[in-house]
């Protein structure tokens, strides 16, 4: 990468346009250096999303569900080529370690190649059909079905900070097999990679002409722009979600907006759990503490023991995070890099000292910690920090405040009824997991958790060593959660695509239903 800071430019309406002035400066989080910098100020935002609405959509629906899911493989490959190049960037400007990098990277490529082999499953249909036609009448030649026709308009897809790879290829490969094209508004911090994946896409014109679009820098007038036939797919804070949930023109024209947003998850140990389950249970809190520094959506922030065991678990987990090595990420005996920017570590200390106000802090804490060789006035490091609470029903910061960082509180509780209720404070989150061996308990915490979380991962020691991990999103399974965490719905397989998919009644007769049919893959 060269000295000089990088210029971003969005891809807009066709081609590469350069925002005026700088907006945002994108800094190396281990050494405060400026790598790039990131302006849209000046950016026909408008004729943008008409352009992609008038090329990208029509040349996208055109083509069969097969035919999308053979680009969408095309532009894995197009990434794979290249990911030595996305490595270096993840780890210049996120902070990543080698195996944050690749929890991104490769996350992205993995859920491109996972719906184009689940596009090319569904062959040559254009639509999906919802259920079997129901009759309407005592005449039987009059019947209804339940269609899902793709959106004529835009996906907006406003992405976190944590993931710039993933984060935007979840949500383009499940947009782009729909038919509908792509506007990526990535966080303006960590934009790099986003940009020369795009670039990348660009470049090897394995898309459609107008089919993905790049923004990048403010998001400036972009929300005035979007029609009732656009759909937002917003990834980031509650905050941000209520602004854009409150925007005059989508409350004017009832655009569709899928939210994901904070989520206070939780790990559970269920109540005489074995040896095996209690080693998986402290294995899987300690890696979600530490994996990518803990800026995950998903990771483990509240770690729920029975009160005679939650002194064994605070033991085992300050023995495991002893060994977790902070520092530049480029030393391959680094096990934890930095935060991605001083503003976010700067978000940890304060939600690290509301809730240290109820809990005793173990280990870490709202300071940053002194590495040899680095820089705490310009680095963004926090340590690993572990906190105990000694009445979880008192300490209302546990479960309303969400350190966006390797932070994790410990919360005793005396009966399974006080560990669910306890749980469900969280307000609605994206993941819990619980750790046991009974499956009465498991079926009894489904019962009560499931209502307020998206996902719920239940580890047995059968499966102690097989499951995919706490905080790791699979495409194949639902992801978002209720309450705080947006209420929003995506990934899930082919469950995915009815975000990007009106739902609507047919009704006619049964010759000519069965010639919609014909075009359809059916859901049910």
């Amino acid at each position: 990468m060269s000295d000089a800071p990088e210029i971003l430019e969005s891809y807009l309406n066709g081609a590469w346009r350069r925002g005026e002035g700088v907006e945002t400066e994108l800094v190396d989080p281990v050494h405060g250096t400026v790598l790039a910098t990131a302006s849209a100020r000046g950016l026909d935002l408008k004729a943008a999303l008409d352009s992609a609405r008038k090329h990208g959509g029509p040349a996208l629906r055109a083509l069969s569900f097969a035919e999308r899911a053979k680009l969408i493989g095309a532009v894995a490959d197009v990434l794979i080529a290249n990911r030595a190049k996305y490595e270096a960037i993840a780890v210049a400007n996120s902070g990543n370690t080698k195996i944050d990098a690749a929890i991104d990277i490769d996350g992205g490529i993995g859920t491109l190649k996972y719906y184009a082999r689940l596009g090319g499953s569904l062959g040559g249909a254009t639509f999906l059909l919802d259920e079997k036609p129901v009759r309407l009448a005592k005449a039987e030649n009059f019947q209804a079905i339940h269609l899902l026709a793709p959106r004529h308009g835009v996906a907006v897809c406003i992405n976190a900070f944590n993931f710039p790879s993933w984060g935007l290829w979840e949500k383009a490969a499940v947009a782009l097999l729909a038919g509908v094209p792509v506007l990526a508004k990535p966080a303006s911090s960590t934009a790099l990679l986003t940009h020369a994946m795009v670039r990348d896409v660009i470049a090897a014109k394995v898309l459609p002409e107008g089919a993905i679009g790049l923004l990048c820098g403010g998001a400036g007038n972009l929300l005035d722009g979007v029609t009732a036939e656009d759909v937002i797919a917003f990834t980031g804070s509650s905050e941000t979600a209520a602004r854009i949930l409150k925007h005059p023109n989508i409350l004017a024209r009832g655009v569709h907006v899928n939210i994901e947003a904070d989520s206070v998850n939780a790990a559970l140990l269920a109540p005489g759990a074995s040896d095996a389950a209690f080693d998986a249970f402290v294995k899987e809190v300690g890696r979600e503490m530490t994996v990518k520094a803990g800026q995950k959506c998903t990771a483990i922030r509240r770690v729920f023991a029975p009160a005679d065991r939650a002194g064994v678990v605070a033991e085992a987990l300050l023995a495991r995070l002893k060994k977790t090595t902070l520092g530049d990420p480029r030393d391959e005996s680094v096990r934890m890099g930095p935060l991605v920017t001083r503003a976010q570590q700067a978000a940890a200390f304060d939600g690290i000292g509301k809730i240290a106000n109820n809990a005793q802090v173990l280990t870490g804490g709202a300071t940053a910690p002194s590495i040899d060789g680095i820089d705490p006035t310009k680095s963004a490091f926090v340590a690993p920090t572990l906190m105990r609470v000694a009445d979880g029903a008192g300490a209302d910061a546990v479960h309303d405040t969400e350190v966006f960082g390797p932070a994790a509180t410990i919360v005793p509780y005396q009966s399974e009824d006080e560990a669910f209720a306890l749980i469900t404070r969280g307000g609605g989150s994206l993941v819990a997991s619980v750790y046991g061996d009974d499956h009465a308990f498991f079926a009894r915490a489904v019962a009560a958790l499931g209502p307020s979380h998206g996902r719920l991962l239940m580890v047995e020691p059968s499966i102690a060593d097989a499951h995919t991990g706490h905080g790791i999103v699979m495409p194949q399974c639902h992801h978002g959660g209720p309450g705080r965490a947006g209420n929003g719905e995506e990934l899930g397989g082919l469950h995915g695509l009815r975000l990007y998919h009106q739902r609507l009644a047919v009704q006619g007769s049964m010759n000519l239903l069965a010639a919609l049919q014909a075009k359809a893959y059916a859901l049910h």
